[in-house]
């Protein structure tokens, strides 16, 4: 070819390969996505076509591959046909009306049934917490399944670990499950790792990025659940990971930035529910199915009894469960509505519905960190708060250097939810997650006299503080808020 056809010939190439991009992003993008999200994607690709186009391949998909949706279906059909009903539930007087619709509603999309007969403790000091697990795993006979986002040996977790060893010396099977990206990008991996395989436990990474063992799917799709159960008596879930209350990063340390969580330990039939999900992270990622550990026999729990339903979520669901049991539990709020969550990013639906709930005069209040280790979603987060105030809601800043890491949601007196799950678009999402849904008034007034301790140090935001923060402040905020719609 003649030397001055050559570049008249790749500007014509790459004029038909941009134009081939965009009419095909029109087509494929908006294919089951939110508007908000495809016009994001859209707008992404259209500015920057090369890069919004192998952007849009790497993490354009939310779902898992098909192989691990399809055990998912398998073991979710499973629990349904051997969960079949509503057992020992206990009606009282405070039974809502509009529960019987949202445990249905949850039990449509995938969860185990409500139970009762179940205890359920809650645990607000991170490292009592860490010494309430190890103390459980020390009394284990049969075994212990450990699957948090992020495990990691150091100083604060040795006896946890301790605790592991000394099971498996008992003769105890201990399967432990580990996010691997939020793992391997914690301080001390391969630390942990050597001690996992050292000790003798049973171990995988969940969700692995390693292509080439041919394992891979959308690198930030995770595992961010969080949950301990011991002989299938005993259960631990929330928001605490496996780790010092630091995470260890030299940028936390230098600033004093501290995690407060909280946990809650069930006893009773739910912790068979949060075993069944337990099962199903090991079956997908070893294939072995380990069916005769969501059988268990388990007794009634004496004394204060709550009614209790696990809810899973996740890219490995085909709807948003948690988002829709939330936005149905907020429309159907008649007093009271707290949320607690260290990243809160909602979608225009959530947002909706908490206005909503502020507008038909209810309490609605929110308690959020004043600081975050997350840039970018702390600036998108606030990028909500002018909306919510103005609507009514009250929002708490829990102080310096404290991130506020613990996920609940309490509705009037009667119901809650305690679980590993954010209140934004991330969990809603793109993360497997944990909730458990409570009725139950004393362990409402449990989860009350927590949030009045969180009131009495933090301090509650205004409209007029909000609307004299600097302008690069907003522009900053809006600016995060466009990226969180790139789901």
């Amino acid at each position: 070819m003649d030397a001055a056809w050559i570049a008249p010939t790749l500007a014509a190439i790459a004029i038909v390969v941009d134009l081939a991009i965009r009419i095909g992003a029109l087509i494929v993008v908006p294919i089951n996505r939110r508007p908000q999200t495809a016009t994001a994607w859209l707008l992404a690709i259209f500015l920057i076509p090369y890069v919004g186009f192998l952007l849009f391949l790497l993490i354009g998909s939310t779902k898992l591959p098909k192989s691990r949706r399809d055990k998912q279906l398998e073991i979710s059909t499973f629990i349904i046909e051997t969960t079949d009903g509503i057992e020992d539930v206990s009606r009282g007087d405070d039974w809502p009306e509009w529960l019987d619709s949202v445990v249905e509603l949850n039990r449509t999309l995938g969860a185990m049934p409500l139970v009762g007969g179940s205890s359920a403790t809650l645990f607000a000091d991170y490292d009592e917490t860490l010494v309430a697990m190890a103390a459980e795993i020390d009394t284990a006979e049969r075994y212990v399944h450990a699957e948090f986002y992020i495990i990691s040996f150091d100083e604060t977790t040795r006896p946890f670990f301790d605790s592991l060893e000394a099971a498996v010396k008992r003769g105890v099977t201990v399967r432990v499950l580990l996010d691997h990206i939020a793992s391997v990008r914690s301080p001390g991996y391969r630390a942990t790792i050597r001690k996992l395989k050292s000790i003798g436990v049973l171990w995988q990474l969940m969700l692995p990025v390693q292509p080439w063992r041919g394992r891979y799917q959308r690198p930030d799709l995770r595992n961010h659940r969080k949950l301990l159960v011991v002989d299938g008596d005993v259960a631990f879930t929330g928001s605490q990971n496996i780790i010092d209350r630091s995470y260890n990063k030299r940028g936390n340390i230098r600033r004093g930035l501290h995690w407060k969580d909280l946990m809650v330990r069930f006893d009773g039939p739910v912790v068979a529910g949060i075993n069944a999900l337990f099962v199903t992270d090991w079956y997908s990622e070893t294939d072995e199915l380990l069916l005769r550990e969501t059988q268990d026999e388990v007794e009634e729990s004496p004394g204060n009894s709550v009614n209790a339903q696990v809810v899973p979520s996740g890219p490995g669901f085909d709807g948003e469960n948690n988002l829709r049991l939330f936005n149905a539990m907020l429309y159907a709020a008649q007093e009271r509505v707290v949320i607690t969550s260290p990243y809160f990013v909602p979608d225009d639906s959530m947002l909706y519905a908490i206005t909503t709930a502020a507008q038909r005069g209810l309490d609605v209040q929110l308690f959020v960190s004043e600081v975050a280790d997350q840039p970018v979603v702390y600036h998108a987060q606030r990028s909500y708060y002018e909306v919510l105030l103005r609507a009514g809601v009250q929002i708490w800043l829990y102080p310096a250097p404290t991130v506020l890491h613990a996920k609940h949601f309490t509705i009037d007196n009667e119901v809650a939810v305690i679980g590993s799950s954010n209140m934004d678009m991330r969990s809603f999402t793109l993360n497997l997650e944990v909730s458990i849904m409570v009725h139950g008034e004393a362990f409402v007034d449990a989860l009350r006299r927590v949030e009045d301790e969180y009131r009495v140090v933090s301090r509650m935001l205004t409209l007029e503080e909000w609307l004299e923060r600097p302008f690069r402040s907003s522009v900053l905020d809006n600016l995060a808020r466009l990226s969180s719609a790139v789901q």
